[in-house]
């Protein structure tokens, strides 16, 4: 095997051209265009995982909103047990204070009506006397007698109380 070397140096020089214009021409741009994509990828993989960071955080503020507005609730309800309580007690309370008024003007209508009765009676037995006497004054009767006659009619006046 024979070489020769004017055409291995023209083959060298001839692939060193093509070599340089290769890495100026193709080289360059495919490496720069590579070296964008592996950018990107970096930047979509740093955006990727700064979301997920973000949805973690989210998720921990609506755990911790989620629990705040359940102890709301809680409250909440405790609160309107405690004014349905305090309301049953005032009902309560008026209803007592009602039955306490009912009571009062019953027993006063009760005095009312011992005064009218006893007045009553009185003028009844005004009345009685005044018969007595008139009775008395008829019979002409003795002292005696006359005791006796208004001894019976405060028996029967005493008898009708």
């Amino acid at each position: 095997m024979h070489i020769e070397w004017s055409t291995f140096f023209i083959q060298i020089v001839a692939f060193l051209l093509l070599y340089l214009l290769l890495q100026k021409l193709a080289f360059g741009p495919l490496f720069g265009m590579m070296e964008k994509r592996r950018q990107l990828v970096k930047d979509q993989i740093q955006t990727a995982e700064n979301n997920r960071k973000q949805a973690e955080q989210l998720l921990e503020e609506q755990k911790l909103s989620l629990q705040q507005t359940r102890k709301e609730a809680q409250d909440i309800i405790e609160q309107a047990k405690q004014i349905s309580s305090k309301q049953a007690d005032e009902i309560t309370a008026a209803a007592r204070a009602e039955a306490t008024r009912v009571k009062d003007e019953a027993i006063r209508d009760i005095e009312n009506e011992k005064h009218k009765a006893v007045a009553a009676l009185r003028s009844q037995v005004g009345a009685m006397s005044v018969l007595i006497a008139s009775k008395i004054i008829e019979k002409q009767i003795d002292e005696k007698s006359q005791e006796q006659l208004v001894e019976h009619y405060l028996k029967e006046v005493g008898g009708n109380q």
